[in-house]
């Protein structure tokens, strides 16, 4: 088995912690905050939005930044290889500034739906960061900044509702326009003025028509899933957005095969790379459907006497902060674990916080503390997943195509979260039965809760057998020379 060990990029400036390498950390997560505000900060308007708009889209209005940054991120990943990380985040996060204007200024839906569309580009700026982070750093310090600007913005979860609920109460709706665009401005400036430029480049030009044909065909699929249970899965326009997407999808791998230099090289993807892209997958898609549980649940009062429902006011809401506090939590330990014994050991670590949380959800349905428990685990796992994941595939990569390689590990997570997601809301569905949660909606039967949980732990358990493999190989890789074992990078068998 050959060995690849990741070494520093040419002109990496900071090799152990300091007052300017935290700085850093702190602007970068800044940055991925924005991500958060962006996407999410609408729906906690969405019935005004509706309103407003005389419009009964909910789906659109709620999936169409998402959707958006699935389109966006292929072309800025390749982009930020070639032009520089630093300053592709900028014009990220100017482009996600202009698209909360639009939204703000918007007189009708469709224009709203373009000012997400820009936002949409929000999506970019966790693995720009991460790229960016993993050419201005040393390998061993910037697994652990990687952990700490990929989770720290889970800490906006718990802030968020408490303090927009407010500034929306007085201001009205188009606030949280306001609040993102002010965000998105103050982090494009923060890192123009504090963050260095990323100290390599790629060569080549940028495929764009493989580029648009690859997010394009992302989008259109994840719109399908994302949409067709409430616009219909036979639809006249859900079944042209999945065939529009099968198409563009083909035509991008048809493409991929046969230009020089494809947005992204499907001959270049090694096995580590590829194992790394299945364990995301599944245990994206394990983590966010139990995050999705959770707050359904926990608006689930338990004297419906349906075997499970955690209802109880101000005890909800602890269970709806754990997650996020977990999320930081296993970040950063999984960055510190990783520039010391490399990224598949926490990814595994991970993975099997995940799954030993899920099956215990099985008796935290129906008993707050262990629910709370559990969400803090999952929400561990989570961080500690997402982390590993960008530090083990950009640690197998060149430097001169980090980005590229950190956009594929986003998109694979947002495929898995959105597919199992969809899955898990369908087992809800199917077991509906009378009676309605705290918030009106419907309720399921708790075999169907039950089956929900046990699916989001076979998935964890999917999930461990590539990250084995990967720690495996990582084990019977020869020892790297002391150059790069020096570095705090370990090898990465291919």
């Amino acid at each position: 088995m050959k060995d690849t060990p990741a070494t520093p990029a040419p002109g990496a400036q900071e090799h152990r912690w300091s007052k300017r390498l935290l700085l850093w950390a702190a602007v970068l997560t800044l940055a991925n905050v924005l991500a958060d505000v962006a996407i999410g900060s609408p729906m906690m308007v969405l019935p005004q939005l509706l309103a407003h708009f005389d419009t009964d889209q909910a789906a659109w209005l709620n999936a169409s930044a998402m959707l958006a940054g699935a389109i966006w991120s292929p072309l800025l990943a390749k982009s930020s290889d070639i032009f520089g990380q630093r300053r592709v985040l900028v014009a990220t996060l100017l482009l996600a500034c202009a698209g909360a204007l639009v939204c703000l200024a918007a007189p009708n839906v469709w224009v709203f739906l373009a000012g997400r569309f820009l936002q949409g580009a929000a999506f970019a700026a966790v693995f720009i960061t991460v790229a960016l982070v993993r050419q201005i750093c040393t390998p061993g310090v910037a697994m652990a900044v990687v952990g700490i600007v990929t989770s720290g913005s889970a800490v906006v979860g718990i802030a968020e509702p408490f303090l927009m609920q407010p500034v929306i109460e007085v201001f009205g709706h188009r606030s949280v326009f306001v609040a993102a665009a002010l965000l998105a401005a103050a982090a494009a400036l923060c890192v123009r003025s504090f963050i260095p430029e990323s100290p390599i480049r790629g060569t080549g030009r940028i495929d764009v028509g493989g580029a648009l044909l690859l997010g394009g065909g992302l989008g259109a699929v994840l719109a399908y899933i994302s949409l067709g249970s409430d616009l219909g899965w036979l639809s006249g326009g859900t079944v042209a957005l999945l065939a529009a997407g099968t198409a563009a999808l083909t035509g991008w791998a048809f493409l991929a095969l046969r230009v020089e230099e494809p947005v992204i090289d499907i001959r270049a993807l090694s096995r580590p790379i590829l194992l790394t892209l299945l364990a995301l997958v599944l245990a994206a898609g394990s983590f966010r459907s139990m995050l999705q549980l959770t707050g359904i649940i926990a608006q689930v009062p338990p004297d419906l006497g349906l075997g499970y429902g955690l209802g109880h006011g101000e005890a909800v809401a602890v269970l709806l902060a754990a997650p996020n506090l977990g999320i930081v939590v296993g970040g950063t330990c999984a960055g510190w674990i990783a520039g010391r014994f490399g990224p598949a050991l926490p990814l595994l670590g991970g993975i099997a916080v995940g799954a030993v949380a899920t099956f215990a959800m099985l008796a935290g349905v129906s008993v707050l503390p262990v629910a709370i428990a559990c969400g803090a685990m999952v929400g561990m796992a989570a961080g500690a997943i997402g982390a590993s994941g960008y530090n083990l595939a950009t640690g197998i990569e060149a430097p001169e195509r980090q980005g590229t390689v950190a956009g594929l590990v986003s998109v694979v997570l947002a495929l898995g979260s959105v597919v199992f997601n969809f899955a898990g809301g369908e087992v809800l569905k199917a077991t509906q039965i009378a009676g309605t949660s705290a918030d009106g909606a419907p309720v399921s039967t708790a075999a169907g809760v039950y089956l929900y949980v046990a699916v989001a732990g076979v998935l964890f358990v999917l999930a461990a057998v590539p990250a084995t493999m990967l720690v495996r190989d990582r084990t019977a890789a020869p020892a790297a020379p002391e150059g790069a074992e020096g570095s705090g990078s370990p090898a990465v068998g291919r």
